[in-house]
């Protein structure tokens, strides 16, 4: 077994245990801080632009990521769905996404840059995590890409990234598969890896919190104060006009 066979067994394994662990740290220690911490009282105009893009985009980047790795290739060939049509439409959706995630940072970024107070409100700890989450959209477009020409068509990745990521959750680990992929896959899987470690301890911890039970809850209903005679203070209707 070599070294970088080793690696891909034992690197994602320490990330899930930072993540665990670290989520829970911060959420038992640091719930006050459990936030976004919203920069929209000092510029709303290009967050309004720029928040819709990314945060779109990256939700079909995460559904094409379980799609190309939870799902098997034998399971898409038997759904009628052939090899080059797959890679089609993961080109074209992927690389839509991709483009449409990077635009969208991109602009946020700018705006916290350019904005005086959103940047004064800016720790080192987003300029940490906002350099790493572009360098693992960067790195996953250019997977995208690259797989669409020629030199990177010679790999599928449904052969060696995806058995290696569903070999992770049933503990048995193919490193070997993942060291077989090409060095742009090393890249953008490693930067992952790094982003999952930093996850809890940045504000990307929101993730976490998704208003679930919103759509379950009751409904409220308001009633006017002047439509409940019972209510201290109302005042009778007047008739007529």
């Amino acid at each position: 077994m070599t070294g970088l066979e080793i690696y891909w067994d034992v690197a994602p394994y320490v990330a899930l245990v930072v993540l665990a662990l670290g989520t829970w740290w911060r959420y038992r220690y640091d719930k006050f801080g459990w936030t976004t911490r919203s920069s929209q009282l000092y510029e709303s105009r290009l967050l309004r632009i720029g928040s819709p893009m990314f945060h779109f985009g990256i939700l079909v980047v995460i559904v094409g990521h379980i799609i190309g790795l939870v799902i098997p290739e034998s399971w898409t060939n038997a759904m009628g769905l052939s090899e080059h049509a797959y890679h089609v439409q993961a080109l074209v959706l992927g690389g839509i996404a991709g483009v449409t995630t990077l635009a969208g940072i991109a602009l946020l970024v700018y705006r916290r840059r350019t904005t005086g107070p959103v940047f004064m409100a800016t720790t080192l700890n987003d300029k940490v995590m906002y350099a790493v989450l572009v360098m693992a959209i960067l790195a996953g477009l250019a997977c995208t890409l690259i797989g669409a020409t020629p030199v990177g068509a010679e790999h599928d990745y449904r052969q060696t990234v995806s058995p290696w990521f569903r070999s992770i959750w049933i503990l048995q680990p193919r490193g070997d598969l993942m060291a077989q992929a090409p060095a742009w896959f090393h890249i953008h899987v490693t930067i992952a890896l790094v982003l999952f470690c930093l996850w809890p301890f940045t504000r990307l911890v929101h993730v976490f919190s998704a208003p679930v039970a919103y759509l379950f809850r009751p409904y409220i209903v308001y009633r006017s104060r002047d439509d409940s005679k019972e209510l201290v203070g109302s005042h009778p209707r007047r008739r007529g006009w």
